[in-house]
């Protein structure tokens, strides 16, 4: 079996008009967490949305392959066929669709009945079960109910996008444990993306990227990044660490 999963190759990618990627490269094997780390607009998210191969974005030059295959041009459902998940920052509302539903139909589909309770319970979910799906609710269990769905669908690749964004401490606590479950529970790989990086701290150890001008500036063990990164910032901790190997 192929060790490596996700092998992204000088990609460059733009949104109307603007590029934001430049010519990007990261490998994923499997099993694996990485972290992406950034200051804000730098192309986390898009990276992500490359991955996924939404519709906003336009691949310029590069590939993305997954299992080997090229995916480059693959839109996201035959993506998700493969094994592919992305859990969104803001999960729309679903009037009239039960959180419930939403449950049993992945657990069904992919075969996790046998951990949907037990994840129901660990995130803590249990009392909207019956209410519409993220309606009403608040930023903890509306980042822990799409952590539970996409940990549901017990993906090859898991694209976590700031799921630390907004939520209180015990919620942190909760999603990590979740992810950990995830990677080394399912085994599978998680690429998860931070801006505040305050999730790391609940998770165990990964590799981390800084994403900066739309490259890998730095790769290496993500506890020692965000150490630098939290003395002196993303451009300083860069220099930091490179003159530190």
């Amino acid at each position: 079996m192929m060790k490596e999963l996700l092998k992204i190759e000088n990609l460059v990618v733009e949104i109307e008009g603007n590029r934001v990627l430049q010519g990007l490269e990261l490998h994923v094997g499997r099993g694996e967490l990485h972290v992406i780390l950034g200051p804000n607009a730098v192309g986390k998210s898009t990276l992500l949305a490359a991955i996924m191969g939404l519709s906003h974005i336009h691949v310029v030059e590069g590939w993305v392959l997954f299992e080997g295959r090229d995916i480059t041009d693959l839109p996201p459902d035959e993506r998700a066929r493969l094994g592919i998940a992305l859990a969104f920052q803001m999960s729309p509302e679903l009037v009239g669709v039960k959180f419930k539903l939403l449950v049993n139909e992945l657990a069904k589909r992919f075969g996790t009945y046998d951990v949907a309770d037990r994840l129901i319970n660990d995130l803590r979910l249990k009392h909207l079960l019956e209410r519409d799906a993220f309606r009403g609710f608040s930023g903890g269990e509306r980042k822990r109910a799409e952590l539970l769905l996409t940990v549901l669908q017990r993906p090859k690749l898991a694209l976590l996008d700031e799921p630390d964004s907004g939520v209180d401490l015990e919620s942190l606590k909760l999603m990590a444990d979740a992810i950990n479950f995830l990677v080394h529970g399912f085994g599978s790989s998680v690429v998860l993306v931070t801006h505040t990086g305050e999730i790391l701290e609940e998770l165990k150890a990964g590799t981390g990227h800084v994403l900066l001008n739309g490259r890998i500036a730095y790769s290496g063990k993500v506890e020692k990044i965000l150490e630098a990164v939290k003395e002196v910032g993303f451009k300083e901790a860069v220099i930091r660490l490179m003159e530190g190997e």
